[in-house]
């Protein structure tokens, strides 16, 4: 943790306001090693030159920086720390380490938490593939009910109540990908984890959220990016810090420290976020206003015409920075209690095939064990895999489904000697004269240049034309795809 450092003052001035400096020797709090320790140092305070300032009316509350006059102070030539210096005299620069917090997502008070990743999630110790949902009930326990299912709306498949009332990203951490982010089912995406809570028996919803991620949502909902293109870049880098020290120095709920409304700071999940907002997050990473040690919290508004310099005096403070602390790493969840080898790098290797496989019931379930690697079917439509009892066929337009070993050789019919000895029981098996159906394709054609009985290993991510776009429409061996129940 660095020394507070105090906020330089320039003789610069912005086009909308003239102001004289004074030096006057007022108590610094600086950290060294942890410990408070109480020096003597100049700030540079602002006197305001009677006539020459018009008080704050119209849009914004007026108390503290003024955004409108961090653009024009910006545009000329201003730096953040003389934009924070001027609107918050008498503050210095503190700085914290990496932390989280928790945000109350406003629009959903009185509503079961439901959410989902395209990576996959962790929740109740357990992970969930891509395409499962968890929907989170709070319990009065402090904990929550925790039902799992096949996309937002589909069937359950398993439930449970839990101590841990998150649900969590496959790799928590700050800066992930957008395929870890979780997203409201209907609603938007958010980094980080999501919860539930109880507040006098309604329900609650947290975002549980690195500080730094969380103002690449708020940044871009309370200044317009594009001041960035506009030679202001110090006020998106001034707006950082301010945003910064408000939601550190609040402490509104006992399950959150902030909301996501105007009440607090406008806070949108990623729907918003800006390459140029998240730099000005990034460059100025941990900085916060302080008075007397604490850090402030730091209002600002709309205010037109500049604004005015606050009396720190009358806004709250918060903790100090030490106070902050890096949260406690999340444990990797094993996706199922009986195949706890199967954790986090496996879910990330794991094709739609392996995931349907799982959701049926593994080993456990109709189709029994597999048999070889996943293949691919002619024309590279999609993949399959042969298991003792079945066959999962994977495509982009039905995605995986489960089909019968008649249906499989429809699609390639050259498998006949490669399929288990189930599959040689199968009344469907044969044709009514008893041998093999003699067809290269479902009209007896193969298409033109293929070998249809030539199957080759599946390579990983391979983009797949649809089966429309091979066979046609009218495909009998798509119509005719049953699913094993």
């Amino acid at each position: 943790m660095r020394a507070d450092t105090k906020i330089n003052r320039t003789t610069r001035r912005g086009t909308h306001r003239r102001t004289m400096p004074i030096i006057a020797t007022v108590p610094l709090q600086v950290l060294v090693g942890g410990t408070a320790l109480a020096v003597t140092g100049a700030i540079g305070l602002w006197q305001i030159l009677p006539g020459q300032v018009t008080p704050t009316v119209g849009a914004g509350h007026g108390r503290g920086m003024s955004q409108v006059g961090a653009f024009d102070n910006a545009r000329a030539g201003w730096s953040a720390e003389d934009i924070l210096g001027h609107y918050y005299p008498g503050a210095t620069l503190g700085q914290v380490g990496p932390t989280t917090i928790g945000v109350r997502l406003q629009a959903q008070d009185d509503a079961t938490l439901d959410t989902y990743a395209a990576a996959g999630a962790q929740v109740a110790g357990r992970m969930i593939g891509p395409g499962e949902a968890a929907h989170l009930t709070p319990l009065p326990d402090g904990g929550a009910n925790v039902v799992v299912t096949s996309g937002c709306d589909g069937e359950v498949l398993w439930q449970a109540a839990t101590d841990d009332p998150f649900v969590y990203p496959v790799h928590p951490g700050a800066g992930r990908p957008v395929e870890e982010h979780l997203t409201l089912c209907g609603g938007t995406g958010y980094r980080g984890a999501l919860g539930v809570a109880l507040e006098g028996g309604a329900y609650r919803t947290v975002n549980e959220v690195d500080l730094d991620d969380y103002l690449a949502g708020v940044l871009p909902s309370e200044m317009q990016a594009n001041w960035a293109d506009q030679g202001a870049f110090e006020a998106l880098r001034a707006q950082a810090i301010a945003a910064r020290s408000y939601a550190l120095a609040e402490n509104r709920y006992g399950y959150a420290r902030t909301c996501d409304t105007t009440d607090c700071q406008v806070y949108p999940g990623t729907v918003k976020e800006d390459g140029r907002t998240t730099e000005a997050v990034a460059a100025t990473t941990g900085t916060v206003l302080l008075r007397d040690g604490l850090i402030l919290r730091s209002e600002y508004s709309a205010a037109p015409d500049g604004g005015r310099p606050a009396d720190i005096e009358t806004f709250a403070v918060g903790p100090a920075p030490h106070e902050f602390v890096p949260p406690a790493p999340i444990p990797p969840a094993p996706i199922d209690p009986t195949h706890p080898d199967l954790t986090i790098e496996a879910l990330a290797g794991e094709t739609v095939i392996d995931t349907e496989y799982r959701r049926i019931g593994g080993p456990e379930s109709a189709i029994g064990a597999p048999i070889g690697p996943e293949m691919l079917l002619p024309q590279r439509v999609g993949t399959y895999r042969l298991y003792t009892n079945g066959v999962i066929v994977a495509t982009e337009a039905l995605g995986a489904q489960v089909v019968d070993f008649t249906t499989l050789l429809e699609l390639v019919p050259d498998l006949g000697d490669q399929l288990p000895p189930s599959a040689s029981g199968s009344p469907q098996l044969t044709t009514p004269e008893g041998s093999l159906p003699d067809v290269t394709s479902p009209e007896g054609i193969a298409p033109e240049g293929i070998d249809p009985g030539l199957a080759a290993p599946a390579p990983v991510g391979a983009a797949f034309p649809t089966l429309d776009e091979v066979y046609g429409p009218a495909n009998p061996a798509v119509q005719g795809v049953s699913a094993v129940e």
